[in-house]
């Protein structure tokens, strides 16, 4: 059992076992690492509490972090729970309405803002917000305190054994942290999450990375629990976190820090397997007859029960084609790659377990703390396709009409302030409904297999799950995010947006003009191409699930615009609100 009671007791076991440690956090900032040490890690997030404990944060206050990765985000959290407080994480790409509902719903006395959008929204609403008394920003923003002074004012008012006392109040049992939902629909509901639901995650995950995995690198936002809890199990280890400097440096991050370890959603492994996929098309001869031959290797590959044939033949490819791809990707060292948030295609899954660089599928949701289930190293515990077996203390079924539930000490505290809408996920007996459909696997492993609430009945009567039908048009290339839809129409339709990366370059190799997104999918070449391959995708499927009309989108679906939660999962409900004229046209027989 963990000796660590408390979140931040991590920071007192990191500093006792690996006290030399001289890149604990570090991140890139206009293309130099800042880089902090163990030691000052743990200073720096002393000089913070003492701050904070000046300005009058108390036990159980709540202060709100608005704010990209970074090592002063790790800080400040450290920080907030220190002095018995709560940290509330808000992502910094979220409206100024639900600001406005996340803070009031809160209780923000204090919060940490990074970006100038984000603080002229938050000073728009402020007069709404009776809680929030403090805004401090990271660099000067107008006249807001900034960091440095939080800094300042804590090396100029020390005291330990307030700190020390204020330590020894939080209990493993206290909120450690509420974090908002992001959600495909509704208003955001904030989850409630004890020092123990996460030390529990941290206890059954330590073992998954290697004794040998020294760096990580992160890019998915830390304010979401699912990187969080990850960055927690990094530095319970002693591992080195980098942050990514945006999602587009990923490549030459990768390149010049060599990681051990990281967590992604699918979508990202997908565009990586595309693109060395059409890496292949420039080769030549007989250097691309070997290079496919690997590929479809790769896109083989089982963790289990593979032949000595097999092996062979996998042992000539990785000599010939896998080591180059990863040495091009900067993925020499990897040990692990966890891929959650989203289900990830077989072959995908398959293809990067094959050229050493392990996928390791999870699944959970914040209200979890968040993981559920996840692969391991174990004897039949990872397959592709499959998410793992359920955590050890953590009891999963699969209830009559399919959904699947869970038990045990992930579940949430509840949602915060909504003792309602909490009865309405856990029942009496303590267990989560997820709103997820899955099935096990005869080893115990869990598959997802849709979401119950996006389940729909067609005018005939038969049910449609739209999850797998879109699972199966992202294998494609040509196709970046699908809406299959046709509650109580006579068939199913589709909202398509081309991946318009892989568009330009079938184009380029077609020799046809690429101008913009919303001309080059009324080209007649082009439209015929994607109509062929929705074609192919429909062949797999009976006649009640073939997409039977269909409309190509030119419109960019972001995080930015509010399409995407921030794991890149569609918003259903802002999708068909948005396209309500253009679907209405689909089903009326107009273009």
């Amino acid at each position: 059992m963990m000796e660590e009671k408390r979140i931040f007791d991590i920071l007192t076991t990191y500093l006792k076992k690996y006290p030399k440690q001289d890149i604990a956090l570090a991140k890139k900032d206009n293309g130099i690492w800042r880089k902090y040490s163990i030691q000052e890690y743990v200073e720096t997030t002393n000089i913070i509490s003492y701050a904070l404990i000046k300005l009058g944060i108390q036990k159980d206050d709540k202060v709100a972090i608005i704010s990209s990765n970074s090592p002063e985000w790790n800080i400040l959290d450290m920080a907030i729970q220190q002095v018995g407080a709560v940290t509330v994480p808000i992502y910094p790409t979220i409206s100024k309405e639900d600001y406005r509902v996340v803070i009031n719903n809160s209780e923000a006395k204090f919060v940490m803002v990074e970006g100038l959008c984000v603080l002229n929204k938050i000073e728009d609403i402020i007069n709404d917000i009776p809680s929030l008394k403090m805004i401090y920003t990271f660099v000067k923003r107008g006249d807001h305190p900034i960091w440095d002074d939080l800094l300042a004012l804590g090396r100029e008012n020390p005291n330990p054994e307030e700190l020390e006392r204020r330590k020894e109040s939080v209990g493993s049992d206290d909120c450690a942290t509420i974090i908002y939902t992001s959600g495909t629909t509704g208003t955001p509901k904030g989850v409630m999450l004890s020092h123990a639901n996460i030390l529990g995650q941290i206890e059954n995950l330590r073992q998954t990375p290697s004794p040998t995995s020294k760096r990580a690198l992160s890019f998915l936002p830390i304010c979401h629990a699912y990187e969080r809890m990850l960055v927690y199990l990094y530095q319970y280890l002693g591992m080195s976190v980098y942050y990514a400097e945006s999602v587009a440096t990923i490549a030459n991050d990768m390149k010049e820090i060599h990681p051990t370890m990281m967590s992604c959603v699918p979508r990202l492994l997908e565009k990586i397997y595309i693109k060395v996929k059409q890496s292949g098309q420039k080769q030549k001869g007989l250097s691309k007859a070997i290079f496919y031959w690997a590929m479809n290797i790769a896109d083989s590959y089982t963790v289990d029960g593979r032949s000595l044939f097999y092996n062979l033949k996998r042992w000539i490819a990785d000599k010939l084609v896998y080591r180059k791809i990863r040495k091009t990707l900067g993925a020499e060292c990897f040990d692990i790659v966890v891929s959650g948030a989203a289900s990830i295609q077989k072959n995908i899954s398959a293809f990067f377990s094959a050229i050493r660089m392990p996928v390791f599928e999870g699944y959970g949701m914040t209200e979890c703390s968040p993981v559920i289930c996840v692969s391991s190293r174990l004897l039949h515990a990872r397959e592709a396709g499959f998410v793992g077996p359920a955590l050890p203390g953590v009891e999963v079924k699969i209830t009559e009409n399919g959904e699947i539930i869970c038990r045990g000490h992930n579940v949430m505290m509840g949602y915060y302030k909504q003792p309602a809408l909490t009865a309405e996920v856990i029942d009496q007996d303590g267990w989560f409904h997820t709103g997820d459909l899955g099935e096990f696997n005869k080893y115990g492993s869990l598959r997802i297999t849709g979401r119950m609430k996006n389940l729909f009945k067609t005018s005939l009567g038969k049910y449609i799950n739209p999850d797998i039908i879109e699972n199966k048009f992202t294998e494609s290339g040509f196709f970046e995010n699908v809406v299959v839809f046709g509650e109580n129409e006579k068939f199913a339709a589709a909202l398509i947006v081309p991946d318009f990366s892989f568009v330009k370059d079938w184009c380029a190799k077609h020799d046809i003009k690429f101008t913009t997104n919303e001309s080059v999918i009324n080209l007649k070449e082009v439209k015929d191409r994607l109509v062929k391959e929705v074609q192919k995708i429909n062949s797999f499927f009976g006649d009640t699930e073939k997409i039977k009309r269909f409309k190509f989108i030119s419109d960019e679906w972001s995080t930015a615009n509010g399409i995407l939660t921030p794991t890149l999962k569609v918003k259903r409900s802002v999708i068909l609100q948005k396209y309500q004229d253009v679907i209405n046209r689909m089903y009326q027989g107009g273009d």
